[in-house]
Parts: structure tokens; C-alpha cells; sequence
């Protein structure tokens, strides 16, 4: 079982919800993520998401799904063609046409107008990321995510951090080894000099 991760709680984005046409249709619009804004998850690491991190899911088709609050009732989705999803400079764009005799948008569309349900969230997993824990908390960059689903949501949970944390101790991990391994060569090198240098003065 494949696990995702959910932002939400530290990337509060407005969603937009207008009437669309003579049917009656509901139109949601928002931006789902945002490129390139630090974000603080639970004072653990930052987070930036490259622009065009979700190019590639996009292109591949994947199946996202539109929810509430990331739960299983879908109100649109990608390949039935009730969900769109675009990036730009500014970030990922979700635009969805709901069905107002569908019970399930009857039940929300009014807290939706109110603001009740008014910010947007989304879940990934991550394909490709950077890290930097030269500052006072590491940082990480996502540069590629297969995208699961977009929500709106009331109060975001927070979820995710062991497989982000996870990543980080993969690149803490690594960059050890690679740092105990130079520092290894730098000694073989310094006793190999010093070795050249003996036989040179005998």
C-alpha cells in the first residue's frame, strides 16, 4: 500500500465557488498548491514546491480525485473529466463543474458559498525531492509528485511527516556515508603524502 502525503493545515488556499450557466451548475475553482512558498510543517522542516513538481503526474494521467476533507466521497475527478487540473507559475489550479441535484453537493454547495468550507488541500506522493539541513531546520524541496487527490477542507489535518521524515534520514544517512567517505580518502592521501615525503628526505 502506497502511502501519500496530505498538506493542508500550513497551505491554507481560498477556493472560489460561483454559479456556472442556466442549469444551475456549481463551479469550484481554486489553486490546490502553491509554487514556491516556504511552508512550516508542524516546526519539523520547510517546505517549497518547485514549479512544475506535478508536470509530470499531469502528463501521465494520473487519476486524482476531487474530496472533502480527503475523504472517500468523491465529488469530481480526472478521468471521468469532472475534475481539471492545470499548473501555472503560480501553482497547481483545480477547477471542477459539480452536479447540484447530486445530494452530496446539495449538503455542502451552501457551507461552500458561506465560507465554511472555503481552503483547499492536497495529497501526493512524493517521486523526487532535495534536501538542506544547513539551517535552523532542514528544508526540503519537492521537485516531482504524483498527485492522489485535491480537497476542500474545514480544518486541515495534518499528515504525512514520517514519510517526509523518512526522506530526510535517507539524505542525512547518505550524506554521512559520502562525508566519511572523504574524509577517509583526505586521510589515505595525507598518510600517502607524508609516506612520499619520508622516503624523499632518507
Amino acid at each position: 500500500m502506497t502511502t501519500f502525503e496530505a498538506r493542508g493545515k500550513h497551505i491554507r488556499n481560498p477556493i472560489e465557488v460561483r454559479a456556472d450557466g442556466d442549469d444551475g451548475g456549481i463551479l469550484v475553482e481554486g489553486y490546490a498548491a502553491v509554487y514556491n512558498q516556504a511552508a512550516d510543517i508542524g516546526g519539523l522542516f520547510s517546505e517549497r514546491i518547485a514549479k512544475g513538481a506535478f508536470d509530470a503526474s499531469l502528463a501521465r494521467g494520473d487519476d486524482v480525485v476531487f474530496l472533502i476533507n480527503h475523504d472517500d466521497l468523491p465529488l469530481g475527478r480526472t478521468s471521468s473529466g469532472t475534475l481539471t487540473l492545470t499548473s501555472d507559475d503560480h501553482g497547481l489550479k483545480m477547477r471542477s463543474r459539480l452536479d447540484p441535484a447530486d445530494p452530496d453537493v446539495a449538503r455542502i454547495v451552501g457551507k461552500m458559498k458561506r465560507g465554511d468550507l472555503d481552503k483547499m488541500s492536497f495529497a501526493f506522493v512524493p517521486e523526487k525531492d532535495e534536501w538542506d539541513d544547513t539551517g535552523a531546520i532542514p528544508a526540503r524541496t519537492l521537485l516531482q509528485a504524483s498527485l492522489r487527490d485535491v480537497s476542500i477542507v474545514t480544518t486541515p489535518a495534518y499528515d504525512g511527516t514520517e514519510i517526509g521524515l523518512r526522506s530526510l534520514k535517507d539524505f542525512q544517512a547518505e550524506r554521512a556515508r559520502h562525508n566519511f567517505s572523504a574524509a577517509r580518502l583526505r586521510l589515505s592521501l595525507k598518510t600517502s603524502l607524508c609516506e612520499r615525503t619520508a622516503k624523499a628526505r632518507a
